[in-house]
């Protein structure tokens, strides 16, 4: 009977496989490995080892082979006995002593039992099917020369930002000039300058805006409620009148998901003496406060610094869309 068929199953359920009178196999499990020299990886393995100290019947082998013969315990071991027999005589006649799928075993000088395992046998069960295989060399100069031409694509996205920013900036110039020769016709033309010149500012500060406004805050708000037009009366001509366009510059408080709490951080900003608004429900379902509202620029910014220096260190402009 050849036993080491019955040792080989074994091994893959059990740590330590003791063959009565010869010895024990033992199994160690280890991680995947990696052979730089040679790019090799090789998958988790269960490795095997000898211990010729361990004679000892613990049943397991005997019990085993029983089932798997069908036959009696008493057969099985003796049947195991008689095997190990021939092992034992064939070490001293050759030497050498070749178990199938698990390894050699030979005899020493000091006629001590040396195993040899068996490398092509892997009795570790969550690694059957994978083998060892060779990965080709990664030419990094691929990735090296990828990564300038991605830092080069960045290179022309950044230049064209700036083109696009000194264009808007431009523009903003040449319309302030366009503008100021509108007043140079008269004392009666110069509340007719300043609302061009405002006009054509919130123009270009609101296309600006719509650039950045999803680095600005993560919730950007649209005004559903824009402040009524205010119209003023122009002395010179008394019956002349020029309408101001509302004030589309406002900085931020804050925005909420309760109206009670929008309600009072609003009446707070009211009693810390602010021109506050209450803004109604917007489309995410929150509720916005503002600080208040300005007509140009400057006036919010110089708001804006008052109220971060004391006030709100994170307070922002929004600038209402035409």
């Amino acid at each position: 009977m050849k036993i080491e068929t019955y040792i080989s199953q074994l091994l893959y359920r059990y740590q330590c496989v003791t063959v009565p009178g010869f010895g024990a196999f033992l199994t160690e499990t280890h991680p995947a490995k990696l052979n730089e020299s040679t790019n090799s990886f090789f998958p988790p393995k269960k490795t095997i080892s000898f211990n010729s100290l361990l004679k000892n019947n613990d049943g397991l082998l005997a019990n085993h082979i029983a089932q798997a013969e069908s036959t009696s315990y008493g057969f099985a071991v003796s049947a195991i006995a008689f095997e190990i027999l021939n092992w034992k005589k064939t070490l001293e006649e050759t030497g050498i002593l070749n178990l199938k799928n698990i390894g050699d075993i030979r005899l020493n000088a000091d006629q001590n039992m040396v195993f040899t395992p068996n490398d092509h046998a892997n009795y570790l069960s969550a690694s059957f099917g994978l083998s060892p295989f060779v990965s080709p060399l990664v030419k990094r100069e691929i990735f090296e020369k990828k990564l300038e031409e991605i830092e080069q694509r960045e290179t022309v996205k950044l230049y064209e930002t700036e083109e696009e920013t000194r264009s808007s900036r431009s523009y903003l110039r040449y319309a302030a000039i366009f503008v100021l020769g509108l007043g140079i016709t008269g004392s009666i033309g110069y509340p007719i300058y300043q609302q061009q010149l405002a006009n054509e500012t919130l123009i270009v500060e609101s296309a600006m805006q719509k650039k950045v406004q999803n680095k600005i805050q993560e919730a950007t708000f649209m005004i559903q409620n824009p402040l009524p037009a205010v119209t003023l009366s122009v002395d010179s001509s008394k019956t002349d009148s020029v309408e101001i366009k509302t004030m589309p510059y406002h900085i931020m408080a804050g925005a909420f998901r309760s109206e009670q709490n929008a309600r009072k951080a609003y009446n707070q900003l009211i009693k810390d003496g602010y021109d506050a608004r209450m803004l109604g429900e917007n489309k995410h379902g929150l509720f916005p406060v503002l600080y208040g509202s300005y007509a140009t620029m400057s006036e919010a910014e110089k708001a804006q610094k008052e109220i971060q220096k004391g006030e709100n260190p994170d307070a922002w402009i929004l600038v209402e869309a035409l």
